[in-house]
């Protein structure tokens, strides 16, 4: 069997994991792959069609070029399936109730980062739901789920930043600040609970990876809207928080391209 090592320049999401992945799947001699996210490498066990393998890697455009390869006699082992399953279907959930909970006290207390974040955790609830289809999954029904949630994640983050434009140029009341920092709090502890589960998994498949990355993120989003709540206090303007919503439905946004692409 044969170890190659790619490096994988714009590897830094979710969205280039699968994409990756997609792309591999269904070849085969291609029998296992190992992704190191900090270093941005993909390790691919195969036999034999090395130079396919890489033409088809470097079709995704994500800046790829071939390390190493070498002979190996490493035994590859199948992770626990069922087990991942639990796992995702646990921080999905938690994405989920959490997304119905900031929606509602982001619309009742008037904070466009209330309701970005809660867009944001909707994301994440998607990706998580992707990850599961990857688990044991054909590749048409992966690219056409991820299709559908890119477009509906898409429309919703353009509905919520043309709603922070309208409140922008209009005259809004303040957003209630103690309901943005209680709420981000609790949404903060959620995602910290996610990350250890994640954690804990211990899982080095690329959509694992992937899931912690995205909530690792999420907690730096908590902590924005945070200091928005914050700041709205301090200051006595909807401003810090209309800015972060705006900030947090560009990312959104991002990830939506990304998934979209991803379904191609």
């Amino acid at each position: 069997m044969d170890k190659s090592t790619f490096k994988i320049k714009q590897m830094d999401c979710a969205s280039e994991e699968n994409m990756v992945r997609m792309k591999l799947d269904g070849m085969p001699t291609v029998k296992s792959l190992e992704f190191d996210l900090p270093s941005r490498q993909l390790t691919v066990f195969h036999t034999g069609e090395l130079q396919t393998i890489e033409a088809s890697i470097h079709e995704l455009g994500l800046g790829s070029s071939l390390v190493t390869t070498e002979r190996t006699e490493q035994e590859l082992t199948l992770e626990d399936t069922q087990g991942q399953s639990r796992l995702l279907w646990t921080v999905l959930l938690i994405n989920f109730g959490f997304f119905v909970v900031e929606m509602v006290t982001g619309l009742l207390s008037k904070s466009m980062g209330l309701v970005a974040d809660s867009l944001d955790m909707l994301a994440d609830a998607l990706v998580y739901g992707l990850s599961l289809f990857a688990v044991g999954s054909t590749i048409a029904r992966k690219k056409s789920v991820a299709r559908a949630s890119g477009y509906f994640q898409l429309t919703l983050a353009v509905v919520g930043f043309v709603e922070v434009l309208r409140r922008f140029i209009g005259e809004e009341p303040l957003p209630d600040f103690r309901t943005m920092i209680v709420v981000s709090i609790l949404a903060l502890v959620a995602n910290a609970f996610c990350l250890y589960l994640l954690q804990k998994g211990k899982s080095k498949e690329a959509h694992m990876q992937a899931s912690m990355i995205f909530t690792s993120n999420d907690i730096i989003i908590n902590g924005g809207v945070i200091l928005a709540g914050l700041l709205v206090l301090f200051s006595d303007s909807a401003l810090p928080d209309l800015i972060v919503g705006a900030a947090v439905f560009v990312i959104v946004m991002r990830g939506a391209f990304r998934i979209l692409k991803l379904a191609k």
